[in-house]
């Protein structure tokens, strides 16, 4: 008979579950509703994928961006599940196939985009098959108080309450204050839920502010240091484009992505940043929830974020593979005007006032003189007793120290409740060694050569697949194996995230 840690080990590769998804897992194996909010990279995903597995008949799995859904087929597919996704990117002929399998029990997971949960063709199938569980991803997206609204969330009841029998109903997400939270359970109707709350803390990236006096000049000198895959988020489709020509003309491997790019640009440029042959995404908010790329080693925030749930999760997308990441935030005056004006584009005042409160908050935390991880978890209403000893104002880098003379005016005219708070960096403690996101190797002594070999690997049977090649291993997947030294099958099986079917497609 198997058991949840059976598939954990066998068909996913890892030896022991972490914090909240044992509990997630049974509770759903046991019928009952349930709510995750766990942090980005926390494995939020195999607590409804290891149940899929246990429970008779299909998971339903509602997501709302259609990369997502297709890295994670691509996934579970190389991992030995038969899963699918039924999107507007597949042609009515593909979606028809699919649900032709799925009515012929091929699948134990599918996935869909809310938008066609009440189409005809796909009320047609749910009344067909046997749903044990409908998983919702993504969950703050069905509550107005969240930053990523979308109304096609709110079909979800409906599609449950049109179903011969309830399935179980699992609602996760990585962002989601007590009120969100609150409002996914109304909204969904969980039925008494076991709700887990695992925390927000994500202890591998480091949190700083930067005030540089020349924004460009201070990204380029990060990136010429840091040789790796990032994003930069602009707030402007115009910044984006004017960024990526200045770091293309001037050497560096960068692409555009916002909402004013016709469908093909943007998914070859997500294509190419997923496929790594795009090394750096110069993105507007448009770009990234629900990306599953592991190795995002920065997320440069190039202008004011308008909320900290946006910052928190639009930064969340770094270090996935729970390696050094780096979450910089670049902060200038001006982009306190810019989000003021973006703002009041809103015909509602209620929600221009409730935007200018959420701006206040953001502020707040770039001129904190305070640890900055700590400002980002009582947020979310998790409160820590000391100091993280890791973010730019508990431990400064050397090119992190704001610039005191770039000064932030008196706001109070545009938007209201800010503090005028300029950093006093002569009150800051001294600077202690950090691993730095750019040497993954340094933080576990191990050969860099055979890193870098391990991964060139990776990209040739990447390449030879024709899928991102963090579905083949994950860059902790090749960390481990540089640790562990596997020379035998048996041995590679060790390694974490190394499952059987992996072992016997890749052991050679």
């Amino acid at each position: 008979m198997f058991t949840a840690a059976n598939i954990l080990q066998n068909i996913f590769g890892y030896a022991s579950f972490r914090e909240g998804q044992r509990e997630l897992i049974d509770a759903i194996t046991h019928g009952r509703d349930v709510c995750g909010i766990m942090p980005t990279g926390a494995g939020k995903s195999l607590c409804y994928q290891v149940p899929a597995m246990l429970l008779p008949g299909v998971t339903l799995v509602v997501s709302p961006l259609i990369s997502l859904m297709r890295d994670q087929v691509l996934g579970l597919v190389a991992a030995g599940v038969p899963a699918a996704f039924i999107n507007s990117s597949l042609t009515e002929a593909q979606n028809a196939k699919a649900m032709t399998n799925a009515r012929a029990g091929l699948y134990k997971i599918i996935y869909i985009a809310p938008e066609r949960l009440l189409a005809p063709s796909m009320t047609s199938l749910a009344a067909e098959l046997d749903i044990s569980l409908v998983a919702v991803d993504e969950a703050h997206c069905i509550s107005q108080w969240g930053q990523d609204f979308r109304p096609n969330y709110m079909d979800i009841p409906a599609f449950i309450a049109g179903l011969r029998k309830r399935p179980v109903l699992g609602a996760f997400t990585a962002t989601a204050t007590p009120r969100v939270r609150s409002d996914i359970v109304r909204a969904l109707a969980l039925q008494n839920p076991l709700t887990v709350v695992t925390g927000f803390d994500r202890p591998n990236l480091y949190f700083a502010v930067r005030r540089p006096k020349d924004k460009y000049k201070t990204l380029t000198a990060y990136l010429h240091e840091n040789n790796n895959t990032g994003i930069v988020y602009c707030s402007t489709r115009k910044e984006s484009d004017k960024l990526t020509e200045r770091l293309t003309a001037d050497g560096y491997n960068a692409a555009a992505y916002h909402a004013g790019l016709s469908d093909t640009a943007r998914t070859r440029a997500q294509d190419d940043f997923l496929h790594d042959r795009t090394q750096i995404i110069v993105a507007t908010n448009a770009f990234g929830m629900g990306i599953d790329k592991s190795n995002v080693r920065f997320v440069i925030h190039y202008n004011l974020p308008q909320n900290i749930e946006a910052y928190y999760q639009e930064a969340g997308r770094a270090g996935r593979d729970g390696l050094p990441a780096d979450c910089i935030l670049y902060y200038a005056k001006q982009d306190i005007f810019t989000s003021v004006f973006l703002i009041k584009q809103s015909e509602n005042e209620e929600e221009i006032q409730r935007k200018r409160r959420l701006l206040n908050r953001m502020v707040q935390y770039c001129e904190a003189k305070t640890c900055l991880r700590n400002y980002l978890l009582t947020y979310f209403g998790e409160r820590k007793s000391n100091d993280c000893g890791d973010c730019g104002n508990c431990n400064p880098q050397s090119d992190s120290i704001p610039d005191a003379t770039d000064s932030i005016p008196d706001t109070a005219n545009s938007v209201p409740d800010f503090e005028n708070c300029v950093p006093d960096t002569s009150k800051r403690p001294a600077k202690k060694p950090r691993t730095r996101a750019s040497a993954p190797a340094a933080a576990f002594a191990f050969s860099d050569l055979l890193f870098e070999k391990l991964k060139a690997i990776r990209l040739e049977i990447a390449k030879r697949e024709k899928v991102p090649a963090f579905v083949i291993f994950s860059d902790a997947t090749l960390v481990d194996m540089c640790q562990k030294h596997p020379l035998t099958p048996e041995e590679l099986l060790k390694v974490s995230g190394v499952g059987n079917v992996k072992r016997e497609r890749y052991n050679k």
